[in-house]
C-alpha cells in the first residue's frame, strides 16, 4: 500500500479535527442525537400516557376477556370468586366466631367488604407482575411503561363493576332500597381506584427487580384483608378492648378500611354515619391523592430501567 493510499485510510477513519477533545455526550448534542429509550420528563411522559388511553382500555378489557377463556364458565367467575370467599367468611366468621352478633345486615356488609377489598387485592397483585409477567411486550415496543399497572388497575375496575350487578342483587334482597346515598358510590369508586393504581405502581416497580415479591404478596394482603374489618365490624372488635390509641387510630385510618367504609355508608341502611371513621371523606381523598401521586412519580423514575434484565 503506497503511502499516500494509507494516509488517506487514516484520514476516513479518524473523527474530524473539530470533534477532537470532545466527549461522547457533547458530541450527542452536536449532531442532534439522544439515548434510545431515555426517560422523558414528567409532563411529556403524562402526555405520552394521554396519547396511549386507547390501548390502555382496549388492553385492559383483552386481558379481561383472556384471564377466564379456558374455564367453561368464563366471565362467570368474576362474581363467583368474591361470593365464594364470601360464603366461606360467613361460615367461619359469622357462625363459627360469631363476628355477626351486633352487626345489622351482615350478610350486605359482609359481601361489599368482600368485593371492595377483592378490587383493592386484584388490583395490587396485577400490578407487581405487570412488569416482570410482561417483559416480552417490554423489550419488543416502545411505550410509557405505566401502560401497564394502569390497564391492569382498570382492568380490575371493569371486573367490579361488573360484580357491581350482583352486588345490588344482593342488596335487593335483604331489603337494601335504592335511596341518593347510592351515588355516593361514584366518588367512593373513583378515589379507590386513583389509590389502587398508584400502589400498583409502586409494587409494578418493586416486582420488576424481585419477582420473587409476586410470591410474598398473598400472604400480606392476607393479613391486610384481616385488619381491614372485612368480616368484622372493627367498633365491635375494639368495643371494651384496652388498645393503645395509635392503634385504634391505624386500623381506622387503614385506607382498605375507609374504602369499605364508605361504600357501607352509601349502600347499606343501617351503616349509619355515626359508623364512620372522623373526617372519613379527608382520609379517603388523602390516601387517594398521596398514594396516586407518589405511586406514579416513583413508577416514572425508574422508567428506563424496566425489561433491561
Amino acid at each position: 500500500m503506497s503511502e499516500t493510499t494509507h494516509d488517506s485510510a487514516v484520514a476516513m477513519s479518524a473523527p474530524p479535527a473539530s470533534d477532537e477533545g470532545l466527549t461522547a455526550a457533547q458530541r450527542a448534542q452536536k449532531y442532534g442525537l439522544s439515548q434510545s429509550g431515555a426517560r422523558p420528563g414528567l409532563p411529556e411522559y403524562v402526555r405520552q400516557l394521554w396519547d396511549r388511553r386507547h390501548f390502555i382500555s382496549a388492553f385492559a378489557s383483552a386481558k379481561m376477556t383472556a384471564q377466564y377463556s379456558q374455564a367453561k364458565l368464563g366471565q362467570v367467575w368474576q362474581v363467583a370468586t368474591p361470593l365464594l370467599n364470601a360464603l366461606v367468611y360467613y361460615l367461619i366468621f359469622g357462625l363459627l366466631i360469631g363476628t355477626r352478633n351486633g352487626v345489622p345486615d351482615f350478610v350486605p356488609f359482609l359481601v361489599t367488604g368482600v368485593f371492595i377489598f377483592t378490587f383493592t387485592q386484584s388490583s395490587v397483585m396485577a400490578g407487581t407482575k405487570s412488569i416482570s409477567g410482561n417483559l416480552g411486550l417490554v423489550r419488543a415496543l416502545h411505550f410509557p411503561r405505566a401502560c401497564l399497572p394502569i390497564s391492569f388497575c382498570l382492568m380490575q375496575l371493569q371486573q367490579l363493576v361488573f360484580s357491581m350487578g350482583v352486588l345490588l342483587v344482593i342488596l335487593l334482597g335483604f331489603g337494601q332500597l335504592p335511596t341518593w346515598s347510592w351515588l355516593l358510590v361514584i366518588p367512593a369508586l373513583a378515589l379507590q381506584f386513583m389509590f389502587n393504581t398508584g400502589l400498583a405502581m409502586v409494587m409494578a416497580r418493586l416486582g420488576s427487580k424481585t419477582p420473587d415479591l409476586a410470591q410474598l404478596m398473598p400472604f400480606i394482603m392476607r393479613t391486610w384483608m384481616y385488619a381491614s374489618g372485612v368480616m368484622f365490624s372493627i367498633d365491635l372488635i375494639l368495643k371494651d378492648k384496652h388498645v393503645p390509641a395509635f392503634v385504634e387510630w391505624l386500623l381506622n385510618a387503614n385506607p382498605a378500611a375507609i374504602y369499605i367504609d364508605l361504600m357501607r355508608f352509601a349502600l347499606i341502611d343501617s351503616f349509619t354515619a355515626n359508623k364512620l371513621p372522623p373526617h372519613v371523606w379527608a382520609f379517603a381523598g388523602g390516601w387517594a391523592l398521596v398514594m396516586g401521586v407518589v405511586g406514579f412519580v416513583y413508577f416514572w423514575k425508574a422508567e428506563e430501567r424496566y425489561g433491561r434484565g
